[in-house]
């Protein structure tokens, strides 16, 4: 289970009610009583989540990004802007990222384009916040999906790839469902049983009542 010094805290945002997640180790403060976090998916309201995220006297260090569809990057132009930090994501889904077709932003609309400021390799390890994690390439919701993996803490922020008893869809461009079953089975299913599981959308979980109920990885 998470170390207890290392926290998760959430917002729920956007059209299609993502998650977006911020990591922070809750016995670290800066001189100036401030706590310093890894902010996941920004998916919309940028300014929301910077004033929200201030009034706790939070401070966002980094900002990942697990794929690159427009609800789970909406927010991550704005909120750049106003903390400084840098935007990172697996290098594979840079285009996803910077293209508003690819991105779907452009059916609905809104023409989301984010360009991001680190582009890391598959088992890139990622420090930042006092705190480090490992990327996962998950390849199958998008060719460039990944998870982020807090080892010490048994913490997987999973983007779309993996959710309570069910998974991401794969009839979105550069989707596969044969790559994400493999990407859950091979580089998920692997990790610890009480790794906690916290998804894109919806309930959180773990890895080991994924093995047991997800009817979509057999």
């Amino acid at each position: 289970m998470a170390d207890k010094q290392t926290q998760v805290g959430m917002f729920t945002l956007g059209m299609v009610g993502t998650n977006c997640y911020f990591v922070f180790d809750d016995t670290i403060t800066d001189d100036n009583g401030k706590r310093h976090c890894i902010f996941f998916d920004p998916a919309d309201k940028g300014a929301k989540i910077y004033e929200a995220l201030t009034e706790k006297d939070f401070v966002v260090d980094l900002i990942l990004l697990t794929h690159g569809h427009f609800d789970h990057i909406g927010g991550a132009e704005q909120l750049r802007e106003l903390t400084g930090a840098q935007i990172g994501c697996y290098i594979k889904e840079q285009a996803m990222c910077k293209d508003m077709y690819l991105n779907l932003s452009n059916d609905y609309g809104l023409r989301f384009s984010v360009t991001p400021d680190i582009l890391y390799e598959d088992n890139a390890e990622i420090e930042a916040a006092g705190l480090k994690c490992r990327l996962i390439a998950t390849p199958g919701h998008t060719s460039g999906g990944c998870c982020y993996y807090f080892e010490k803490d048994g913490i997987l922020i999973a983007g779309d790839t993996l959710f309570e008893e069910s998974v991401g869809r794969t009839d979105f461009p550069t989707s596969s469902t044969s790559e994400l079953i493999r990407s859950v089975k091979e580089r998920l299913f692997v990790l610890p049983e009480d790794t906690i599981v916290y998804p894109g959308h919806g309930d959180i979980t773990t890895i080991g009542h994924e093995k047991l109920y997800n009817p979509f990885i057999i």
